[in-house]
């Protein structure tokens, strides 16, 4: 059994549910506020996380305030928080010229058929944007260069549903498509651990205590 002192540890958290006017649209990299009231009517969950992530660690976040304001709010729920390190690597998948669009306005644009749990196939590449398959490859770059940067240190990462998945694609070697079919809730975590000779997955989608059904 290898040693937990031997890998990085990365406790990839998705951002709290935005605002409900956003969630009728398409907002990919837009840069859209989290629920207030959601956050107001959370306080275990996030009292929760407070206790459950690791401290000390290092803390990153992508360029969009959601996951910022995630992060805050663990912080306000007892959480010692070190400075927090924007990540551009690890932020949602680019949907281009299809953000902002109501989602019923999608399905004729596209080139290939949906998949069943997310807006697009994993191959397609919105006008402007970019596919699955080169999210994976952002992130995974991301991912193996805070592996180095932070050797035997815990790094949690606030990011999102996509980056998550792409996140898990790397570490597991599953195919865009496949890792699509994973659920990765609002205030969920998914624990990974690089070692010298690859990855290890702890868990996904962990809700604990924290999120009632």
């Amino acid at each position: 059994m290898p040693s937990a002192a031997a890998c990085t540890r990365f406790w990839l958290l998705r951002h709290a549910v935005v605002e409900e006017n956003s969630r009728a649209f398409l907002y990919g990299r837009m840069d859209v506020p989290i629920c207030l009231a959601s956050r107001a009517g959370q306080s275990k969950a996030y009292q929760s996380l407070a206790s459950r992530l690791p401290s000390p660690a290092v803390w990153v976040v992508s360029p969009l305030r959601r996951t910022r304001d995630t992060a805050q709010a663990i912080a306000a729920a007892g959480y010692d928080l070190p400075p927090l390190t924007i990540e551009p690597d690890l932020t949602e998948q680019d949907l281009g010229d299809w953000q902002g669009l109501v989602h019923a306005d999608l399905p004729p644009l596209l080139a290939e058929p949906a998949h069943a749990f997310w807006p697009l196939g994993a191959t397609e590449t919105p006008p402007g944007g970019e596919s699955m398959s080169q999210v994976i490859d952002r992130v995974g770059a991301a991912l193996e260069r805070m592996a180095a940067a932070h050797h035997g240190q815990d790094v949690v990462a606030v990011s999102h549903g996509g980056a998550i998945r792409a996140a898990l694609a790397h570490a597991t070697g599953a195919g865009p498509d496949a890792v699509l079919h994973f659920a990765i809730q609002n205030l969920s975590l998914s624990v990974l651990e690089r070692f010298a000779h690859g990855w290890r997955v702890v868990c996904v989608n962990e809700t604990g205590p924290w999120l009632e059904p």
